[in-house]
């Protein structure tokens, strides 16, 4: 939106005069935030009645699937919409060619029968699609000799892995891999295999970020990673790309996209919603929740304002919703008016 702000001068014009009072400031307000613009991240694990709390996240932990059923009834309770799911591959189920990823009785399509057994619609479940959870050497696709992660064959493998999760009840599939053409090419066989109503929310513009580094804890990848993941994530230096990856994933059957992470690039979310008004989501990732968590340590910042403060943010510049780690946190302020 665009306008030619009237020409007027102090006096006649007092721009603190709609501050001055709480029930004024809430009438001019052009920002909302609601526990309908967040989805919860969780990490799954093998096991029953299971809690590994991660240390790199303080106050996040991994869940066995009956925990993550649980922490769905909870999301439901607050009103968040939608869970996002991440598997802790444990290291013996790991490959080169992580084969993991199309096992339907896998840790992510135990997770997901079992929330849509209990709640059904009730809530919806996101799931990740990348290799980097199945993967002995941590990358996010297949390698060949030299370490280079391989688009084509890679792309052949999300494919499953997409169907393999569509089958076991996802609602949304993420692709966080950075692979091109595998937007069209997972969009393809979900119609052909009859899930028409399956989303796909892109990870359009994911950067080579350092932000990640506790979730390569959580994910169980930490340590595994040959080299890094610049020749297919995005160069943080970019902003430009970013609208053209975007544009190639929505007219390759696209619902939404995200940008990760999220608070070093909201200039490229309120970039992508002002050039193609589709639903964009953030990623508020790992390395952010744990920088609020050191803020709140070192007793240099009130956690409930700065966690509020940093979700409005997302909103104003554009995003339809946020993956955060502080999403029931952040449910339960809002709960409190």
């Amino acid at each position: 939106m665009s306008f030619t702000p009237v020409a007027s001068a102090y006096p006649a014009t007092r721009l603190r005069r709609a501050r001055a009072t709480a029930w004024s400031r809430d009438m001019v307000r052009e920002t909302c935030l609601s526990p309908a613009n967040l989805i919860w991240p969780l990490f799954v694990t093998e096991g029953t009645g299971t809690e590994e709390p991660i240390a790199s996240l303080p106050g996040v932990s991994r869940w066995s699937v009956d925990g993550i059923v649980e922490r769905a009834r909870e999301a439901v309770d607050l009103g968040i919409p939608c869970l996002a799911l991440f598997p802790n591959t444990q290291g013996d189920r790991r490959s080169d060619d992580g084969a993991e990823a199309l096992n339907p009785d896998n840790l992510m399509c135990r997770a997901i029968r079992a929330i849509k057994d209990a709640l059904d619609d009730s809530i919806g479940v996101l799931t990740d699609v990348a290799l980097d959870p199945y993967t002995a050497h941590g990358q996010d696709g297949l390698i060949d000799g030299e370490g280079y992660v391989l688009n084509d064959a890679t792309v052949e493998i999300l494919v499953g892995q997409s169907l393999n999760q569509a089958r076991a009840g996802a609602d949304i599939i993420a692709p966080s891999d950075m692979m091109d053409g595998r937007i069209g090419a997972i969009r393809a066989a979900l119609e052909a295999d009859g899930h028409h109503n399956v989303q796909i929310m892109s990870y359009a513009a994911k950067y080579a970020s350092a932000f990640y580094g506790p979730f390569r804890d959580a994910v169980g990848s930490s340590g595994l990673l040959k080299g890094n993941k610049k020749g297919y994530q995005m160069d943080p230096a970019n902003g430009d790309e970013a609208l053209r990856e975007v544009a190639m994933d929505i007219a390759e059957g696209a619902d939404s996209v995200m940008v990760k992470p999220g608070m070093p690039y909201l200039d490229i979310v309120s970039r992508v919603k002002q050039t193609f008004g589709v639903p964009v989501y953030a990623y508020m990732v790992s390395g952010e929740y744990a920088m609020i968590e050191a803020l709140v340590a070192a007793g240099a910042g009130d956690r409930d304002a700065v966690v509020l403060e940093s979700l409005l943010a997302f909103r104003r510049a554009g995003c339809s919703g946020v993956l955060t780690y502080h999403a029931a946190h952040a449910a339960r302020l809002l709960a409190k008016g």
